[in-house]
């Protein structure tokens, strides 16, 4: 989790578009004058920018940093150290205190392991290291070596015990990695410093995983663009507008490993230990809470078109955009009439 490699700046999962402050709004909102501040930096693995749109400090987003990197810190199992290591390095032995940050990232991620029949399951963590996509380290692991590992894959195996905010995986050699939800929490916790500290409108951006924070400063929603899963210059298929939501994508285009004219992605199959092979190229999720809208990402990536969308159609407050290899774009019920599609190489389905 949280390895960084500079192609994947190219591969923005979202566009943020036509940010500005005039003309009228549904509330006739005056005009701001307000220059937005910004700070940007490598955390969590990826880019983070965070932009704020109303009067405030630098301070403000230097709070707002400090809190992703306590986050990277105890999260990360490619630091020396962190809380996430220590659970680690304890598999099958002990159960392990850890932060209430930690332990609740641990606990959404069950949740999610259960709504998604464990299509979404963070002790895939052995697998994840043998492929190591994202890496200088990639390679194309041997059936032999995935088949060695896969056992260790099993969320039934991570023990909680939420008195004392411990944790335990049951088997020795397993290993959790949180790459695939932490930022979502993070974004969520850079949310609550801005919001502590006066802020009403801002854009917080970890990597692609954006939370669109009020409305913009004229009460207009805020217009992102989805990412082109085929393109890896920033492209866009179409527009949506938000407020007060957070907008992930999980896409075969944001990593991958080439070998022999192959192309292999990040996102793993916790049954088979290869790649997810689906008719899906990339899920775009809309919910109120940005770990929601990550874990969810690459829940409904797994479980592919339909089932995917019977997850989404079964929660409130949570919509999806789904892109298959064949162009097509299929949303969820919230969705209707409220994609925008730009790019004429994709139909709209529903």
């Amino acid at each position: 989790m949280f390895k960084f490699k500079k192609s994947i700046f190219f591969l923005i999962l979202l566009i943020i578009i036509s940010i500005t402050y005039t003309g009228c709004s549904k509330k006739q909102a005056e005009p701001t004058s307000v220059e937005p501040i910004s700070k940007e930096g490598v955390l969590l693995g990826t880019i983070c920018k965070v932009t704020i749109y109303d009067e405030s400090s630098r301070d403000v987003l230097e709070k707002a940093f400090k809190r992703i990197s306590e986050i990277e810190d105890k999260m990360s199992i490619n630091k020396d150290t962190s809380e996430l290591i220590n659970v680690n390095s304890k598999s099958g032995k002990e159960y392990v205190k850890v932060s209430s940050d930690t332990f609740d990232v641990i606990k959404k991620s069950l949740y999610y392991s259960e709504l998604s029949k464990g299509k979404f399951d963070i002790s895939i963590g052995p697998i994840v290291k043998l492929w190591n996509i994202g890496t200088d380290q990639a390679r194309v692991p041997s059936d032999a070596e995935i088949k060695a590992k896969l056992p260790l894959v099993n969320y039934k195996n991570i023990l909680l015990d939420e008195k004392n905010e411990k944790v335990m995986l049951r088997e020795p050699g397993m290993i959790i990695d949180l790459g695939a939800i932490a930022k979502g929490y993070a974004a969520d916790e850079v949310e609550k410093v801005l919001l502590e500290n006066g802020v009403k409108h801002a854009l917080i951006n970890l990597g692609g995983n954006i939370y669109a924070m009020g409305p913009k400063p004229d009460n207009t929603k805020w217009r992102l663009g989805i990412q082109d899963p085929e393109s890896t210059r920033g492209e866009y298929l179409g527009i949506i507008e938000v407020e007060n939501k957070s907008v992930v994508t999980s896409g075969i285009y944001e990593r991958y490993l080439e070998q022999n004219g192959k192309r292999y992605h990040h996102i793993l199959d916790t049954h088979t230990g290869y790649p997810v092979s689906n008719s899906l190229v990339s899920v775009s999720i809309i919910a109120d809470k940005s770990v929601d809208a990550d874990g969810l990402s690459t829940s409904t990536f797994a479980l592919g078109l339909e089932e995917g969308m019977k997850l989404i159609e079964s929660l409130k407050n949570v919509d999806a955009i789904f892109v298959t290899s064949d162009h097509k774009v299929y949303v969820s019920s919230g969705l209707k009439g409220k994609l925008n599609i730009t790019n004429s190489k994709y139909i709209l389905q529903n």
